[in-house]
């Protein structure tokens, strides 16, 4: 185990055992339903975790929202504090450790913020505006993190819709050759497992800028893969704390590279 291996465990357990989050019980519990209550706070040019809010798309008799699940809402806030702890801990980045904020993507507040993360595209189907802030919002420097997506009927959607903001960009696949698995972390293997279906292969895909992968990557998807779960439940010994670590040098990667190009 590397040196730096090592203090990335120890951080991960330290920051969960003192109680640096709250309890992932307490989160899990509070605050949730169709309209999921947030305070965003207001910007102060220190780095910010930002989760990007849709109306789901709807399935069967009613809305595809079950109780506390609003889709783009999974691991929140758990997942983006915990991963502002090993941020805070291993760069020199000094980030918002509260919950993040929450927009949409015609939110123009949105554009103060250089990063941002969506989950659940399976579920995704962006209004027109939406379509066009986010096309607007990468092209003007943004970096977007694509999450917790499995399924060739999820991954079908998420592609459709991005066509609609890109339709001449492809996602190309990456490999571990990337700069971006180097950007902090070195990321030796891209071997990943789904952290709830064990059966599904991670595999990354980019969107580029002026669709050339020699050029800025504005988007990495993280299809048949879920580190957002990996960063919430960390700390509660239901998946092994070294695949955990992984899923955090990814996370601090994305986060280097997405302020750095």
């Amino acid at each position: 185990m590397t040196r730096r291996r090592r203090i990335l465990v120890g951080a991960v357990v330290g920051a969960l055992i003192l109680g640096v989050a709250f309890p992932i019980i307490a989160n899990r519990m509070q605050g949730f339903g169709f309209n999921l209550p947030y305070d965003n706070h207001p910007y102060n040019g220190r780095f910010t975790f930002v989760r990007v809010k849709f109306e789901p798309t709807r399935w069967g008799r009613g809305p595809y929202e079950w109780g506390l699940d609003l889709k783009w809402n999974h691991d929140y806030p758990q997942g983006e504090r915990n991963l502002m702890t090993i941020l805070k801990h291993h760069t020199m980045i000094e980030p918002n450790m509260e919950k993040g904020n929450i927009y949409a993507f015609d939110d123009p507040e949105l554009f103060s913020y250089p990063w941002a993360y969506l989950c659940e595209v399976g579920f995704w189907n962006p209004t027109e505006s939406e379509i066009e802030g986010l096309k607007t919002y990468l092209l003007k420097g943004g970096f977007l993190v694509v999450d917790d997506f499995i399924m060739d009927w999820q991954w079908y959607n998420f592609e459709e819709q991005m066509s609609r903001v890109f339709p001449d960009h492809k996602l190309i696949q990456l490999d571990v050759s990337h700069p971006i698995f180097d950007s902090f972390f070195y990321i030796e293997t891209l071997d990943f497992e789904h952290p709830t279906f064990p059966g599904y292969k991670p595999v990354y895909y980019g969107i580029f800028e002026d669709n050339d992968p020699s050029k800025r990557l504005m988007v990495i998807a993280n299809y048949n893969h879920d580190i957002g779960d990996y960063w919430e439940w960390s700390g509660s010994g239901w998946v092994p704390i070294d695949i955990s670590n992984e899923a955090f040098k990814l996370g601090v990667n994305y986060v280097i590279y997405g302020l750095t190009h």
